[in-house]
């Protein structure tokens, strides 16, 4: 089945490859980019994302319904914000100290909310960040699968989130719709659910629980 949503993926490394990869799979036209030229990722394009389209990023972005941030989140500031104005955004970035150091931008508050402020002309939507990149393209399962896993998201813009949910739940999973921005938090590393792959209803009980310990 097709889709008329256009995917920009930005981030060649393991995470884009992946979504990119599902996305196409689900009937998505997609674009992906890194931080230089499309030629230097056309061999690996055509090996490991068969079907996908390597781009400038700026271009990549231009034509997108969706863009998909696999960035590594150090290099989120390097992003023109005026590039992405008007389109939905898919923050699949993860701020982890443990692993990639203190960034003192990202220590106040849930990483997709700082993201957001940067990028007050997008629609910002927290989704598939909290499943490792080897788990999401392995268990992701048609709709209606019995062993059909879990997937959260969170935004402030209501639209961005349907669509962002509508696509959660081409590439494999069950969209779990959190709320706002804020509520993101709960899919973030130290999160109940970061991490995990989870059934539906496994999901939504473990980000219950963890609002009670909260309340």
């Amino acid at each position: 089945m097709q889709n008329r949503d256009r995917l920009a993926v930005l981030g060649a490394g393991h995470v884009g490859p992946v979504i990119a990869r599902l996305a196409i799979h689900a009937g998505y036209p997609v674009a992906i980019a890194a931080s230089g030229d499309p030629e230097d990722i056309a061999l690996i394009t055509e090996l490991v994302i068969p079907g996908a389209q390597p781009r400038w990023a700026s271009d990549a972005i231009a034509d997108a319904d969706i863009v998909v941030l696999a960035i590594p989140l150090h290099r989120f500031t390097e992003l023109d914000p005026g590039l992405l104005a008007g389109k939905v955004v898919v923050d699949a970035m993860n701020y982890w100290p443990a692993s990639d150091g203190v960034l003192t931008a990202f220590e106040d508050g849930g990483s997709s909310e700082i993201v957001a402020r940067r990028l007050a002309g997008s629609a910002v939507v927290k989704a598939l960040n909290h499943i490792g990149y080897h788990e999401l393209e392995d268990r992701a399962r048609p709709a209606g699968a019995p062993d059909r896993r879990a997937a959260g998201l969170a935004g402030d813009d209501q639209a961005a989130v349907a669509a962002v949910a509508e696509l959660t739940g081409r590439l494999g999973y069950d969209p779990v719709r959190l709320g706002g921005l804020r509520a993101g938090r709960v899919l973030q590393p130290g999160g109940p659910v970061f991490g995990q792959v989870l059934t539906l209803p496994e999901f939504e009980r473990a980000v219950h629980e963890d609002a009670r310990s909260l309340s």
